[in-house]
């Protein structure tokens, strides 16, 4: 069986499906990394609705992938980005994914952290922010999740400088009854988040950061750095308090980051970890026996997929993970809410297959293959 898939010059080229899947071996719980999955919402198709329109969610589908993550070992950090948070998905439709979820992670004993952000607002004064910030942190406790502070839009547009992020995160963090993770997300990720924690200069950035960190030490679980930059990465990691944990965000280095040095190492919370899972998982448990090289070699093969769907314009990587959700049998149709199907193109669309078919990332090869073709004829591709 062969497929002609488009090529980004306007070709056509043929590609020879692998024929067997990778087979992730059963394994027992992570001993030597935290390890979260970012996941995605699978839309509801039958759905009328408009780009516009609040979500519309399969929810049986949205908590069936949860299970999926949870069964290969990995924990799940829910309504975060990778769930089109602010890009389709709505404050109200992140509350009701986040109390689903929960109670499905109680159920079957899965790890949980939620999003906790301010988007139910557009803008306001800093007490507006904080109100919104305290109205999730609510939903997410109610729920017995882990909270993970999110940047704020409404903050980054709000903030004249480095001591307003101070007094929010201060005052968020005084009140927490657990302690949190904090996520940094760059304006990669989202534009309205340039010059957060106060500066476009991410040295200064980075300062301000620490100092929220150093100030509250037993409130912060840990942090979640999304910036692409390894070696800012390892810089800042070097310099967090005793205890307070590095989750990688970084979907271009995550195998050396995650493997770490002879000084530390980063725990993982990653968007590309929902279409890795079991790949992920496995590479992860070599880690646990001690097996870097191993680790290594299941891992460092994934890195040219990751960087092609986290390309730019970087915050539309949501597009090629549903298309591999898709592929893969997760779900029965390739739809997304807010439309976002559409933000990436056919040539990028077929790479991503040809790349996740060869690391034999589809449970069900023939499937995988059928399912692109038969997009690629809604293009008009000829087979």
């Amino acid at each position: 069986m062969t497929i002609r898939l488009p090529s980004s010059d306007g070709t056509l080229r043929t590609y020879d499906p692998r024929p067997e899947p990778f087979r992730a071996a059963a394994g027992t719980a992570f001993t030597s990394r935290t390890v979260f999955s970012a996941a995605h919402v699978v839309a509801d198709p039958y759905a009328d609705v408009s780009p516009d329109s609040p979500a519309a969610v399969d929810w049986d589908a949205t908590l069936a992938f949860r299970r999926h993550l949870w069964a290969q070992g990995l924990g799940v950090a829910e309504a975060m980005d990778t769930a089109q948070r602010g890009m389709g998905l709505d404050w109200a439709g992140a509350a009701e994914l986040i109390r689903r979820s929960a109670a499905e992670a109680k159920a079957v004993g899965g790890r949980l952290a939620c999003g906790v952000g301010t988007d139910q607002i557009t803008g306001g004064s800093l007490t507006d922010i904080r109100a919104a910030y305290e109205e999730q942190l609510a939903v997410v406790a109610e729920s017995g999740a882990q909270a993970i502070l999110m940047a704020s839009r409404a903050l980054a547009a709000t903030a004249t400088g480095p001591e307003d992020y101070q007094e929010i995160y201060g005052h968020l963090l005084r009140q927490s009854a657990e302690p949190v993770v904090l996520h940094w997300l760059g304006p990669m990720f989202d534009p309205a988040l340039e010059g957060y924690w106060g500066s476009a200069d991410l040295d200064t950035a980075t300062e301000v950061f620490l100092e929220v960190i150093a100030a509250h030490p037993d409130k912060v679980d840990g942090i979640k750095i999304s910036l692409l930059d390894a070696r800012r990465e390892v810089e800042l990691r070097r310099r967090l308090p005793k205890g307070v944990r590095c989750y990688t965000g970084d979907d271009f280095h995550y195998p050396e980051l995650i493997a770490g040095d002879e000084r530390g190492f980063s725990h993982a919370l990653l968007g590309i970890f929902d279409p890795l899972a079991p790949l992920a998982a496995q590479a992860v448990r070599h880690l646990d026996t001690g097996d870097v090289s191993g680790f290594h070699q299941l891992l460092d093969p994934t890195v040219e997929l990751s960087r092609h769907l986290f390309q730019t314009p970087t915050r539309f990587y949501k597009t090629g993970v549903v298309l591999l959700a898709w592929l893969s049998g997760h779900q029965s149709h390739f739809t997304m809410v807010g439309g976002l199907q559409s933000a990436r193109s056919l040539p990028h669309l077929a790479r991503a297959y040809e790349l996740a078919d060869g690391l034999g990332l589809f449970p069900d090869p023939g499937l995988a293959e059928d399912r692109m073709k038969t997009l690629l004829a809604l293009y008009g591709v000829p087979q």
